[in-house]
């Protein structure tokens, strides 16, 4: 008899986040590149593999670009996401399509084999699935700050991260034939650590952990953003995508 699952991540302050992300996106500035970055990879790996797929379902793009895309090359799209009362952690209501695409969404679900099990269910005989999500080696400026904001006493603020090793491993667990795992970064530059926790806040990257840190103090937020700028006009920080891919035979 199997156990459950440890409860890493809070679902209603996972939910609020999303919410969240998607007022923020209604901002004319908004920024949505690592969005941008998943449907661009989508696009080019199904045209690699000249995977024609007849029905497809697209869970976490909140753009809509994605399904615009695939439609215009006569694929059904159903879009899904888990503020619209999606759950990725239960059997899916529909199955049989020819691609599941999930972007964004797996890094923080606390059931990730059950996930990546209910999407192949809802797979197609021949169909292929695409999951991307931030990878571990992601944001490692701000794990140093935060570190350097808590001192001596760290407290847990960052999410744990999947790695490519590890993604293979939960591929080939959850059935899937043909696995490849692979990550690219991305990398932006900032001119404050607010700058980058506003833009992680509008993509739905923030924390969402079941266990909450205590807040920073002022002294705290100071070394953080002292850590996090190392003496430079803007930073580079770095964000990790990690894609799972597999088809269901």
């Amino acid at each position: 008899m199997s156990s459950a699952p440890p409860t890493i991540f809070s679902p209603r302050r996972r939910l609020a986040l999303r919410h969240r992300m998607r007022s923020l996106q209604r901002r004319p500035d908004a920024p949505r590149y690592l969005i941008d970055d998943m449907i661009e990879d989508v696009m080019e790996r199904i045209g690699f593999l000249r995977h024609e797929p007849e029905s497809a379902l697209i869970i976490g793009d909140w753009t809509g670009d994605l399904a615009r895309q695939l439609g215009a090359l006569g694929c059904t799209v159903t879009s899904a996401s888990p503020e619209e009362d999606f759950d990725e952690e239960a059997p899916f209501p529909t199955k049989g399509f020819g691609l599941i695409a999930s972007l964004g969404t797996l890094d923080n679900v606390n059931d990730l084999p059950g996930a990546l099990i209910h999407i192949r269910e809802a797979l197609a005989p021949g169909g292929l699935m695409i999951a991307s999500f931030m990878g571990a080696g992601s944001l490692p400026r701000l794990r140093a700050a935060m570190l350097a904001a808590d001192g001596e006493r760290p407290a847990a603020r960052m999410h744990p991260m999947v790695d490519v090793r590890a993604g293979g491993q939960l591929l080939q667990r959850c059935g899937f034939a043909r696995p490849v795992v692979d990550s690219r970064g991305l990398d932006a530059r900032f001119g404050s650590l607010h700058r980058l926790l506003a833009d992680i806040r509008a993509q739905g990257l923030g924390k969402v952990l079941a266990s909450p840190a205590p807040a920073l103090t002022r002294t705290g937020l100071s070394r953080a953003e002292e850590a996090f700028m190392g003496g430079e006009e803007r930073a580079t920080e770095h964000f990790e995508i990690l894609t799972l891919s597999g088809w269901r035979i």
